[in-house]
């Protein structure tokens, strides 16, 4: 049966019986298929209970910490025991999460934390009155991308029949910064559309916070510089798999593509969000690090350090 590319990843990664994040397997870590910045080290929890203690002396009030896609607890635990006592014993934490598997590892790692799940962005909010600091790592590229190339003067989107890839001409081209002719023939570029309809959903029930947004990528063009097919990919056990192998082993491998940072600061804007902050992983981590190999590799310029970028965004007032 053919597909759109977001159809298929969307069935990869979320079908409840048969997707990667709804199967009882290990994802995160060293024996996963692939670490993050807080399983490899508590800089980044310290570095988001710095911004967030920060923001709660200029707005005095209730203390509420929003994490959307939690992982295996570990940002959540860093957050938390960084945050100051004073402001540690009137926290209340939140994680929003869809996968049982995750959910489970979360309550192990945080039983001796107070927090308080919820499967929707917006049912945190209700219980936070609006006002909540938000903050992912590593969410957005997990969400299902659009895939198109450029055709002549029009663009042709990526569909998978199971056996091949297919361009077809697509009618309805989403809102998108990389939807740009001056490509060179058949460049290929992933559009997050997902996403943005997925924040649209709630986004009106936050008044008062920050939004902080972590993620591999770039804004629009560097993102694709020397980049002609795209940035999907997928992992499996720390392997990059890239071209046929992406449709291989279907809820047995993560998918990911590199999140242009353009879109989301444009989609913001136009749904009332300002930009406080955009600046690299080097940059909001290195007032917080500690000389260890690990935050070494994560402040590295050739690597996390720059590939890394994080996105600070409040509600306009």
């Amino acid at each position: 049966m053919k597909q759109r590319f977001d159809e298929f990843m969307q069935f990869a990664l979320h079908d409840p019986d048969h997707g990667y994040y709804a199967r009882k397997i290990r994802t995160v870590g060293h024996q996963g298929d692939f670490s993050t910045t807080a399983t490899l080290s508590p800089t980044l929890g310290k570095a988001i209970a710095a911004r967030a203690s920060e923001w709660l002396k200029h707005n005095p009030g209730s203390f509420h910490l929003i994490e959307i896609g939690a992982g295996d607890g570990s940002l959540a635990k860093a957050v938390i025991e960084h945050c100051p006592l004073i402001q540690r014993l009137k926290l209340h934490y939140h994680i929003v999460e869809t996968s049982e598997p995750l959910t489970t590892q979360q309550e192990i790692k945080l039983k001796r934390h107070r927090v308080t799940w919820h499967k929707h962005p917006s049912e945190a909010l209700k219980a936070c009155n609006g006002r909540a600091i938000i903050f992912s790592n590593e969410l957005v590229d997990a969400f299902p991308v659009r895939i198109f190339q450029r055709h002549g003067h029009s663009f042709e989107e990526l569909h998978w029949d199971g056996n091949c890839e297919l361009f077809e001409c697509s009618t309805s081209l989403p809102d998108s910064s990389a939807l740009n002719l001056k490509h060179p023939e058949k460049h290929r570029v992933e559009i997050h559309q997902s996403y943005r309809e997925w924040l649209e959903q709630w986004i009106s029930g936050w008044r008062e916070g920050e939004m902080i947004t972590i993620d591999y990528g770039d804004r629009y063009p560097e993102l694709y510089h020397r980049r002609p097919h795209g940035t999907i990919r997928a992992f499996r056990l720390h392997e990059n798999l890239t071209g046929p192998e992406v449709y291989q082993n279907v809820g047995h491998q993560d998918l990911t593509a590199d999140v242009n940072f353009s879109d989301l600061i444009d989609w913001g804007d136009a749904i009332g969000l300002e930009t406080c902050l955009f600046c690299t992983q080097h940059d909001f981590l290195k007032p917080h690090a500690r000389g260890t190999t690990q935050d070494l590799y994560l402040l590295h310029p050739d690597g996390p350090g720059s590939a890394f970028k994080v996105l600070i965004q409040q509600p306009r007032f």
